[in-house]
């Protein structure tokens, strides 16, 4: 049995929990076994089958509607006891970033953080993970009966299944020693871990007042907007825009980085994006050693094209 940890936001699974599902589905096939959809309080999303789930177990526990380490942990690792779960998988977001550990130590589980290959099972069970702060890759032997996995978003494609998967609810009992008194969510925009387009600026935009040009062009191209450590230190841009070494690690298909130099905190956030699109003034600068595409040039002379233009293809 393989199970996957759903995480959602507002009613609707996260696309990574479900590239996790399609993972998961991927690994059952090769097993002969079933994968199930673990869902913590709340409702069940209506898109589990389609993305692979076999089967859902929905844990009803009132003390889980809302996200704690510890009451989501007991009950995932619960339903995994009581389901004979073998290999455990979540999306490595800042919720599966802590519950891929604690898990593991509740379920006596060998645990792989940064995974971002499906397993060779033709000499055990070999994972892939990101290392070193993306700069390198290393291979890890899963011997342990159980497993934990989390897997770096954008790293595996949702699959379309088309499964109509039982539904079970059943009640675990937990205790939450943490309660959140607020949660403030950035409203109307793309979470930057979920976002197949970024669009990044840095210092080089000289001072917040100039901003409107990135978001109108990220607005365009249906992208989040992030920034460099000096930016939201600066307090021109929220700390939850900050990619980086010590910000957010992100993979997306596209990334776009204005007025960045480049230096390596910055990069070790941002190197597993696909495609790497550079504009700087400065044709020195270290980013343009790793970029895809670049242009040295001044964003305020280069981004209103980009505006123009993409205004022209998207026809508006």
């Amino acid at each position: 049995m393989i199970a996957v940890y759903i995480e959602r936001e507002n009613g609707r699974a996260k696309k990574s929990s479900l590239e996790a599902l399609s993972y998961a589905k991927n690994l059952a096939v090769k097993n002969s076994a079933q994968s199930i959809a673990i869902v913590a309080g709340g409702e069940v999303p209506s898109d589990l089958g389609d993305a692979g789930a076999d089967a859902i177990v929905h844990v009803t526990d009132g003390n889980l509607n809302e996200f704690t380490p510890e009451g989501h942990a007991t009950a995932i690792s619960e339903v995994c006891k009581q389901k004979g779960v073998t290999t455990l998988i979540m999306a490595g977001t800042y919720a599966g970033k802590i519950l891929a550990p604690i898990c593991s130590v509740k379920l006596k589980a060998g645990c792989v953080t940064g995974v971002v290959s499906e397993p060779d099972l033709s000499n055990g069970f070999v994972v892939r993970k990101s290392c070193f702060s993306n700069k390198a890759f290393t291979m890890v032997n899963v011997k342990s009966d159980r497993k934990v996995l989390s897997l770096i978003p954008n790293s595996f494609e949702v699959g379309s299944f088309g499964l109509t998967p039982s539904v079970e609810s059943i009640s675990v009992s937990t205790s939450v020693l943490t309660k959140s008194l607020e949660v403030d969510k950035v409203k109307g925009k793309i979470p930057l871990t979920e976002a197949e387009l970024v669009v990044s600026a840095g210092r080089g935009m000289k001072g917040p007042e100039n901003w409107g040009m990135i978001e109108e062009l990220a607005d365009i191209l249906g992208a989040a907007t992030a920034c460099s450590k000096p930016v939201a230190d600066l307090d021109w841009r929220p700390h939850g825009e900050h990619v980086g070494q010590t910000g957010i690690t992100i993979k997306p298909n596209l990334y776009i980085a204005i007025g960045i130099s480049g230096a390596i905190q910055h990069l070790a956030g941002v190197s597993s994006s696909k495609v790497i699109c550079v504009i700087n003034t400065d044709p020195e600068a270290p980013f343009f050693k790793v970029a895809d595409y670049g242009i040295v040039g001044d964003a305020f002379e280069v981004v209103p094209k980009l505006i123009e233009r993409a205004r022209q293809l998207k026809g508006l």
